[in-house]
């Protein structure tokens, strides 16, 4: 897409978000309002999750129900402003039967390779495996692969739980945070 600068990336991203909004496949089987992203269009790192939760759906913004909660309290933890990373996720609306389709996920790569291609992060932290085959087309086994970087186009992809596992199975919540000490680790290194 070439080099934009701050100004250009913000409309880019206002663009392919009016498309969301726009898009009648999107919402197809779907709920509530779209929720195509937020954060800094120059984000070095980008966090992809699944799908718009019930809070999404009414605010419009990812990650601000309990799972969102935790993400960010995990940013925080390791010192990552969360207004210089982009919070997104494949699927923009919450789908009436919750768990995303194969189709949905598909779809929803579409828009999600805009924004990506807009912002260009340095580092894609993908949050789960509904993130991991949207972005890489291929399913990961997450408790053996989280903490994982993988390399690929030019790009570095860290495999990590969707911050919803740990409210489902309490163990995972150390996981996870070991997950992020080590992405904290990484990024201070210039490594991923």
């Amino acid at each position: 897409m070439g080099r934009l600068n701050l100004k250009q990336k913000a409309a880019a991203l206002e663009k392919i978000a009016a498309e969301i909004r726009a898009c009648r496949i999107c919402r197809r089987n779907k709920t509530g309002l779209p929720v195509p992203g937020e954060g800094n269009p120059n984000a070095d790192i980008v966090f992809i999750g699944e799908a718009p939760g019930k809070q999404e759906a009414q605010t419009g913004r990812p990650f601000v129900g309990r799972s969102g909660k935790l993400l960010r309290g995990l940013l925080a933890d390791i010192g990552i402003d969360e207004r210089k990373v982009y919070i997104t996720s494949p699927v923009k609306y919450l789908p009436k039967y919750v768990t995303p389709k194969p189709s949905d996920i598909a779809h929803g790569r579409t828009h999600l390779f805009a924004q990506l291609g807009v912002i260009d992060p340095k580092v894609i932290v993908l949050l789960g495996n509904t993130a991991a085959v949207a972005v890489l087309g291929q399913k990961f086994p997450i408790a053996k692969d989280h903490g994982k970087i993988i390399k690929r186009g030019g790009k570095s992809y860290f495999l990590s739980y969707h911050p919803a596992a740990p409210l489902y199975s309490p163990k995972l919540r150390e996981e996870i945070k070991k997950d992020f000490r080590k992405l904290q680790r990484l990024i201070k290194a210039g490594k991923p």
